[in-house]
């Protein structure tokens, strides 16, 4: 693993004093970051270390390392750092691992693959046994059935311990036949309580899709959670001796209620509603179905949940960076402690063992740099796990900035600052997150800093509709490629007067929905930016509409969404037009490179292809970068580094930073 295992600090310490003394001198022993420039390809390939998991015991770590495109799954201990074992992962896209007990990981990959006649990412799931060397697909076939489920997941995987068993419960399609005996057959959702013990699957749960189900420490059903996208009716219902009830139900187009797990206690689950704008955590009573007052200890970001029980324990606030509470006095001191040590460095919570004795977080910052540690609060030491980026050992300045949209709204925002310029008239990119319902933070962004160490500055821009807070969310609604753009040209303007940038030498850069702000800003606000990159952006927005409700019913929910975001009533709407890119060709009067992956199931490839087709047609300047084999998070070092590679060279090219 490449790990450095300083030495013991330390007995037990009384208290959390000593917890922060012990660990402040183990942090002096740390490397300090020397400030060197990453080259490109470092930031352009995968992370060195892309995925870590502590085991429930704290006794063995996993983690994921890459050679370029190859992931290797190693499994060492934490103690001596001694590797156990190797796991080459398959061809698929490893997106993530999780220990279901101290012998037994979870690997969840992903492929890109026709489905119900779409191309769609498909989720496997395997399970590898340390001790046996064997992996194993999940669900596998059910019990005393023939083989009716599809090899796929959906949703997340519970984990269980009962009886001395594990036990995983598993979301699949199921393949049901009609009960008319037409010999027709549909495909519902199903959920496998699958057993790592005997390895053994088996049904216990089989409804119509938009179903989700909660199982409680025994295995048993708990709750279940439905959805009718036609009647737009949801439901909560509670298991008690073998029957279930509905507690909890209404109507909603959006913005569903869902349970996230249990209460604090077994007895009650966690609800998430949207109510008056705002977002609120409410706790429903199994026993009496009664649903609580809001929460007043939040609402976060997200919820922090036990590993092996789904118990709320505490929740994440997301400002700037990460900030945790946990509910329990003695943990949160602890982890007070541990945010204390690594100061003024940011702290990410990443897993801990199952009696929170060790903890393992990813520290960034100038001082520390950007890696993994796992913190041992028993011996009040600490484990170097390695560096996120092998060759990144000191992040490039971020600073938060507030500017004031046209209309008043005040945007917040993040600019990374090249390395060793004064932060005067200088050459500017600006990067509007994807999404358009996410946001973008202070953490390391492997984007914004490879473009920074090219010589710019970079604006990242929480345009109204980022999911800053709920109210700020709606204030997007119906101003996709209205008022959700000008926010970008503000925020140009605003850093020119503050005299940080040069406001002749601005380009835009964006992927997903940041692609099409790229494409937007020289086609609906032309006149700011003097060159574009689109990744994966669309430009049709009748075309996108239309393909997005090819699906039927089950696309039902996906055009409420973007008739919200749009502000229109469908795909023949005319007001479609009036913010698609593509039937405004005619004011592009600057070069635009737009960039695609072929296995993109988010937005087609078609929409870049006949942008540029438009673009040409018209005699102007553009590029079209095809990624092979690339999906739309850029999951594949090679595609991502040649899709930075362009970026910059187009930059370069057309907005030179010397």
């Amino acid at each position: 693993m490449g790990w450095a295992f300083p030495c013991s600090i330390g007995r037990r310490p009384g208290g959390a004093r000593l917890i922060v003394s012990s660990l402040l001198a183990l942090c002096g022993s740390l490397p300090m970051q020397s400030g060197l420039a990453a080259p490109l390809a470092v930031y352009g390939g995968l992370p060195t270390v892309e995925d870590v998991a502590l085991s429930p015991d704290g006794s063995r770590l996993a983690a994921v390392r890459t050679d370029g495109d190859l992931r290797m799954v190693i499994v060492a201990t934490v103690a001596d750092g001694k590797v156990l074992r190797r796991i080459r992962a398959s061809e698929d896209k490893l997106r993530s691992i999780k220990w279901a007990d101290d012998d037994n990981l979870i690997l969840t990959t992903s492929i890109t693959t026709p489905v119900f006649g779409f191309k769609e990412e498909w989720s496997l799931l395997q399970v590898y046994n340390v001790t046996r060397n064997e992996m194993r697909s999940l669900p596998g076939k059910p019990i005393g059935t023939e083989d009716k489920a599809l090899d796929s997941v959906v949703g997340r995987v519970m984990v269980r311990h009962a009886d001395g068993h594990t036990l995983l419960f598993v979301r699949t399609y199921y393949k049901q036949a009609a009960l008319d005996g037409s010999g027709d057959s549909s495909y519902e959702i199903a959920l496998f309580r699958c057993d790592l013990t005997t390895k053994s699957s088996s049904v216990l749960k089989v409804e119509k899709p938009h179903v989700s189900w909660l199982v409680d420490s025994q295995g048993r059903l708990a709750a279940e959670q439905m959805y009718n996208e036609l009647t737009q009716r949801w439901s909560i219902n509670v298991f008690r001796n073998g029957s279930s009830r509905e507690v909890a139900s209404g109507h909603a187009a959006l913005d569903v209620p869902e349970f996230i797990g249990f209460g604090p206690t077994t007895d009650s689950l966690l609800v998430t509603s949207v109510e008056n704008g705002h977002g609120a955590w409410r706790l429903l009573s199994i026993d009496d179905g009664k649903l609580g007052a809001p929460m007043g200890e939040g609402p976060f970001h997200d919820a922090i949940i036990d590993r092996s029980t789904d118990r709320l324990i505490g929740g994440e606030r997301l400002v700037d960076t990460p900030e945790y509470v946990f509910f329990d006095a003695a943990l949160q001191e602890r982890w007070q402690s541990i945010v204390k040590a690594f100061d003024p460095d940011q702290v990410t919570y990443m897993s801990a063992s199952s009696d929170y004795s060790k903890i393992l977080v990813r520290v960034e910052g100038a001082k520390y740099g950007y890696r993994y540690v796992i913190i041992d609060l028993v011996k009040a030491g600490a484990i170097q796990v390695g560096q996120v980026y092998a060759g990144i050992d000191k992040p490039l300045e971020v600073r938060r900035i507030t500017y004031a949209a046209a209309d008043g709204l005040q945007i917040p925002a993040y600019l990374t600052l090249p390395r060793g310029r004064p932060p005067h008239n200088l050459p500017l990119v600006v990067l509007p997150h994807g999404g358009p319902a996410a946001r973008d933070t202070a953490e390391f962004d492997w984007w914004s800093q490879a473009l920074a160490e090219q010589g710019y500055a970079v604006l990242r821009p929480n345009y109204r509709g980022s999911t800053v807070d709920e109210q700020f969310l709606e204030a997007g609604y119906g101003q996709w490629g209205r008022k959700m753009q000008t926010d970008l040209s503000d925020g140009v303007r605003y850093l020119a007067k503050e005299g940080i940038a040069d406001s002749a030498r601005v380009c835009i850069v964006g992927a997903s929905y940041g692609g099409y702000a790229a494409l937007a800003g020289v086609t609906l606000d032309p006149g700011v930016f003097r060159c574009a990159v689109s990744v994966a952006g669309v430009s049709d927005l009748a075309r996108m509409l239309r393909w997005e409700g090819a699906g039927g019913v089950e696309a039902r929910l996906a055009t409420r969404y973007w008739d919200r975001f749009w502000g229109v009533s469908g795909s023949t709407d005319p007001q479609l037009d009036t913010i698609s890119p593509i039937k405004h060709i005619a004011a592009v009067k600057v070069p635009v490179l737009l960039i695609h992956g072929r296995d993109d199931s988010v937005v087609p490839f078609e929409q870049s292809q006949i942008m540029f087709d438009a673009l040409r047609n018209n005699n102007k300047e553009a590029e079209l970068v095809t990624l092979k084999k690339e999906d739309h998070w850029l999951s594949r070092g090679e595609t991502r580094l040649q899709m930075l590679e362009a970026t910059v060279a187009f930059l370069r090219a057309h907005n030179p930073p010397d």
